[in-house]
């Protein structure tokens, strides 16, 4: 089994929903990212997901925007994601989950004269760093086979999407081949906090269940601790990002952990048998 694996597998069994927690990679800086991945699961995150910086982050709101729109200006690049990772690994076990976009990973093969499987190449170099898995929202499932493929065969989690509009077919096609966990994205909206009914994407999530026994996770809009139980009535798990972040490049460093374990605190007391 992977980290992910045995992370989700032993926090089932515990009857305790887990708390994954965004930070972007390079923002507000490489040492206050690398600071605040350990801080975050002191402060009781499971798991990590770690933005790799990109141009266009279509899938991002406003704060995730800026922190990239940063990291890059800061001279983030994907191969600089997997240093980080590198670093994280020295001191830390947990699992550690990317979050990007497809260009990230075909450019990542280029040489200058040639352009390799940038993909494939990707996930070799990531799965030795000590990333488990990575997470592509403008990757559609239907054009995914050949990435599940490699991924697969290097024991690397490509995470998949279900959303409040998915079909029925296509959930049922989605979840049929996910791998590691399968994010619900709780609006079809961009990442930010906002005021939800997350009841609907629990609906889905519930409904999304007859097809598959992999963990799903929520996330967008999630800010603080009585959304992300809110958000977890029919999920292992909540995603959080922007609220964490946009402490982050703010300075307030330890608001951000205190909001961690606030989480960690609230999602324990609702639901850990």
């Amino acid at each position: 089994m992977t980290r992910l694996e045995k992370k989700l597998s032993a926090l089932r069994a515990d009857g305790r929903k887990g708390l994954f927690i965004y930070i972007t990679a390079g923002a507000p800086d490489v040492e206050t990212s690398v600071r605040a991945m350990l801080e975050a699961e002191r402060a009781g995150a499971d798991v990590i997901e770690l933005g790799i910086p990109f141009s266009d982050p279509l899938a991002d709101g406003p704060v995730i925007q800026e922190s990239s729109s940063l990291a890059v200006r800061n001279g983030m690049t994907t191969g600089g994601v997997l240093e980080l990772v590198r670093r994280i690994r020295r001191e830390s076990e947990m699992p550690l989950v990317a979050m990007g976009y497809i260009n990230n990973l075909l450019s990542y093969g280029f040489d200058g004269q040639k352009v390799y499987d940038g993909y494939e190449k990707f996930v070799v170099d990531a799965k030795a760093a000590g990333l488990d898995g990575v997470i592509l929202p403008d990757v559609p499932h239907e054009e995914a086979g050949s990435m599940r493929a490699i991924s697969r065969r290097n024991e690397f989690h490509l995470v998949e999407f279900i959303t409040p509009i998915t079909t029925v077919e296509r959930m049922r096609e989605t979840c049929s081949e996910a791998d590691g966990f399968i994010y619900c994205v709780s609006n079809t909206g961009v990442t930010g906090v906002k005021k939800l009914d997350f009841g609907v994407i629990n609906r889905v999530a519930r409904a999304a269940r007859q097809f598959t026994s992999i963990p799903m996770a929520v996330g967008f809009g999630i800010g603080d601790a009585e959304s992300a139980v809110a958000a977890a009535v029919e999920t292992d798990g909540v995603i959080v990002g922007s609220a964490v972040v946009r402490r982050l490049l703010d300075g307030k460093f330890d608001e951000a952990m205190a909001l961690i374990r606030s989480m960690r605190a609230a999602l324990d007391q609702n639901y850990h048998r």
